[in-house]
């Protein structure tokens, strides 16, 4: 299959040095939970739901962390330091063990974080965070979207494999009900090999039966750093906000956009039933230990 984009691939490096952390949403969802405590530090059994992101991350051998946060958030910011008076406390005790995770991450890798002042949406989150990331590819990591694929490649892995065989943007997609397409960016797409696909179309968010497909796209992205220009280039879109799928169609119409279907198991922690849904599948992998 003749694709265009592939005679411009070289034109980005192989490789992913950062991985962005879009964190400044609200978490309206969890209230009052989130009221003063940031979603992302929400725990999944006994780690904030953003360390699995983070921890993906460096699965895939990326370890410079850009976090874009907002008010309230300083908890994110806290978790990824040293807490000196506890690591006093429980030195030397049973209890240290605990911190080991932690530690390790705090030693692979960097954080940087700048702040979004208004919640203009998803393309927004992204373009504020170019400040972090400059004229580089780099990854995208939603933290809500909590993907797990045991015994083989993290999703990330996967998608930085596929990113440095085409050197395009690379995004993430799994096949949803099809009543359930209002709540995804959905695409149109032509198959290039077992499980990857270049895109023709996406529509943000359609109706079922607007919907192209159900092969939405979840929170994991591999982006080319022009996608920069291209958010700051493209109108509000759906609500007023700067969707990342208006920008990503834009994208795909002058160059190449893949999707790859992942292996592995994703949960929406944005909603309470999949929070719930991962802590008793971690908790029962933590079990199995």
């Amino acid at each position: 299959m003749e694709t265009k984009g592939l005679n411009e691939k070289m034109s980005y490096p192989s490789n992913i040095r950062k991985c962005l952390f879009p964190a400044a949403g609200y978490g309206t969802r969890f209230l009052p939970a989130t009221k003063s405590m940031p979603k992302e530090v929400l725990p999944i059994v006994n780690k904030p739901l953003i360390q699995y992101g983070v921890e993906e991350a460096v699965s895939a051998d990326i370890h410079q962390i850009a976090i874009v946060t907002g008010r309230g958030k300083r908890a994110v910011e806290d978790h990824f330091d040293i807490n000196y008076e506890l690591e006093h406390q429980i030195v030397g005790t049973s209890k240290e063990s605990y911190l080991e995770d932690i530690r390790s991450l705090l030693t692979q890798c960097t954080f940087s974080y700048t702040r979004q002042i208004e919640m203009k949406g998803l393309g927004h989150a992204i373009l504020t965070g170019e400040t972090l990331i400059g004229p580089e590819p780099f990854a995208v990591v939603l933290a809500d979207d909590l993907c797990v694929n045991t015994g083989g490649d993290s999703v990330l892995t996967q998608l930085r494999k596929v990113y440095e065989k085409y050197r395009c943007s690379v995004v993430a997609i799994e096949e949803v009900p099809k009543d359930e397409t209002s709540k995804y960016g959905v695409i149109a797409a032509s198959q290039l090999e077992e499980n990857i696909f270049v895109i023709n179309d996406m529509v943000e968010k359609p109706q079922p039966e607007d919907a192209p497909s159900n092969m939405a796209i979840i929170g994991r992205y591999i982006l080319t750093p022009d996608i920069f220009d291209i958010i700051r280039e493209t109108p509000p879109g759906k609500n007023g906000e700067m969707q990342i799928t208006d920008a990503l169609k834009i994208q795909a119409e002058r160059n190449m956009v893949l999707a790859v279907k992942f292996e592995g198991q994703r949960f929406d922690c944005g909603s309470i039933d999949g929070f719930v849904e991962a802590t008793n599948y971690f908790y029962d992998l933590m079990q199995q230990e």
